[in-house]
């Protein structure tokens, strides 16, 4: 991948260039399927750049293996993560038996250059990238393969190796181009979910929708119902939706944003007995199913079940700002019919909903009066249902992570974050960052939230209270331990 230039800063008069961290090689191998000498090319499943020299592959795959090989003598049931060097970093996970996933990232880097027509040179940042957030985007990739696949196990019973390779080239070559690995930060360690704060009068009007449909459609397994991208409703397993939820906020409903018609989210609806507004218009499957040509293929994906996993076509049906999905068994075969049934009895309600759903937030935002420009930023999550909420994200998509604090604070989140992993006891850490930035860390009963102040004068004690204020503000019914 090409180094991303960021931003030259200027120093002495000349210029020094900063690179980013970016993705130098991701590979899939197996050591048990080419055990022999000469049978090496065997164990590699998926290898990216697929430029690369076939003996460059075996060497680099065989070195992997040599160190966890290596590893494993110290400590027979945690097998090596990652391997620190000085230009690269590189991650390793074995999501099934013997299957390991393996993603080298080049470490960031300055060139400074030299007087006398002299080469630049390099100083590599080595500390700078955090495991536990590159780790994480390992296992996203392995998570997000497994939903629209299944296991790597499941493909060797269906059609062995040759299958498996196929599955893992046509998935991770397009995959691969998403992923942007300078934009990964805290959020990816807790690939948590952003949930919509409703009132209880809209929530059980969208618990009704979502009965009504599931009764009328009885095919329909599973419902999901989020409006603006963050989530409200969902009847799958929480590690599943966690993954469907990244897939959509960050791939399929970036690709359908288009400007929403002015006025759209709050239409007048004319006290009109049987007016129907309907916007609703389907994401996945045929653009236009009243095309005569048009075909009901649908993506499939894979959610778990208690003695296994399920296939299910996924059907994403979005209304103005709100969007349904449906989840259907994958045997059955999907018709024009069907969903033309689908969309005239949804379109019409989810508009109706939409619509509810704007006005009622609007109203609560004005009795919440102007928002002012607080004196801090925080990160929450709770680990037990996933809700996850950022003041410091100003958007957080895969491509891009505008945050409004510098790196050097986003990089203490995460060394906090790090900290508290390591441990089971809740605890609080305070850290005074060198540009006049307070960061506090908090985690208590399965939750963690990180406070950024920008108070220049205050002390310990001060911040403190400010961070009591802000929990008893912001997180009144959270129960936080002093």
């Amino acid at each position: 991948m090409a180094a991303v230039c960021d931003g030259p800063r200027m120093a002495s008069g000349m210029q020094d260039k900063q690179y980013t961290p970016s993705l130098l090689s991701f590979f899939i191998y197996n050591p048990t399927f080419g055990p022999r000498e000469g049978e090496e090319e065997k164990k590699i499943l998926f290898y990216h750049p697929i430029d690369v020299e076939k003996n460059e592959k075996i060497r680099n795959v065989g070195l992997c293996e040599a160190i966890v090989q290596f590893t494993r003598t110290f400590c027979p049931t945690k097998p090596a993560k990652s391997l620190h060097t000085q230009k690269n970093r590189q991650f390793f996970f074995e999501p099934e038996d013997n299957f390991w996933i393996v993603m080298v990232v080049r470490n960031p880097m300055i060139e400074k250059p030299n007087k006398d027509g002299k080469p630049p040179t390099t100083e590599y940042q080595e500390e700078e990238i955090l495991d536990t957030v590159y780790g994480a985007v390992v296992r996203q990739c392995y998570s997000m393969y497994k939903l629209f696949n299944g296991t790597f196990g499941r493909a060797m019973e269906a059609g062995g190796v040759e299958l498996l390779i196929q599955k893992l080239e046509k998935f991770f070559y397009r995959y691969l181009q998403t992923l942007h690995l300078q934009s990964c930060d805290l959020l990816d360690v807790f690939g948590g979910i952003s949930f919509f704060p409703l009132d209880k009068m809209t929530y059980l009007k969208i618990q009704s929708f979502v009965n009504r449909v599931e009764e009328s459609l009885s095919l329909i397994k599973y419902t999901a119902f989020l409006y603006n991208d963050q989530l409200i409703w969902s009847g799958l397993e929480q590690d599943d939706m966690r993954i469907l939820y990244k897939y959509l906020t960050t791939s399929l409903f970036p690709r359908h944003s288009e400007p929403e018609l002015a006025g759209r989210d709050s239409p007048l609806r004319p006290e009109v007995t049987g007016n129907l507004l309907h916007y609703g218009r389907f994401l996945t499957g045929p653009t236009n199913f009243k095309d005569p040509e048009a075909k009901f293929r649908f993506p499939k994906i894979f959610v778990s079940t208690e003695d296994g996993y399920e296939e299910l076509h996924l059907i994403v049906y979005k209304a103005m700002s709100a969007a349904a999905c449906f989840m259907i068994n994958a045997s059955v075969e999907l018709t024009r019919a069907f969903c033309e049934q689908l969309d005239s009895l949804v379109g019409p309600q989810l508009t109706l909903l939409a619509s509810d759903i704007c006005e009622q937030f609007t109203i609560n935002r004005r009795i919440a009066g102007p928002e002012k420009e607080p004196q801090f930023k925080f990160i929450y999550f709770n680990h037990m249902n996933l809700a996850e909420k950022s003041t410091i994200h100003m958007r957080k998509t895969a491509s891009v992570s505008l945050t409004s604090v510098h790196p050097d604070l986003m990089k203490i989140l995460g060394d906090i974050n790090c900290d508290f992993a390591r441990v089971d006891e809740d605890e609080e850490i305070i850290v005074k960052a060198m540009t006049d930035y307070w960061v506090v860390g908090k985690k208590s009963d399965q939750r963690e939230l990180y406070v950024i102040l920008n108070q220049k004068n205050a002390n310990l004690i001060e911040v403190n209270e400010e961070v009591k204020r802000l929990c008893a503000t912001q997180f009144n019914n959270i129960f936080f331990l002093d």
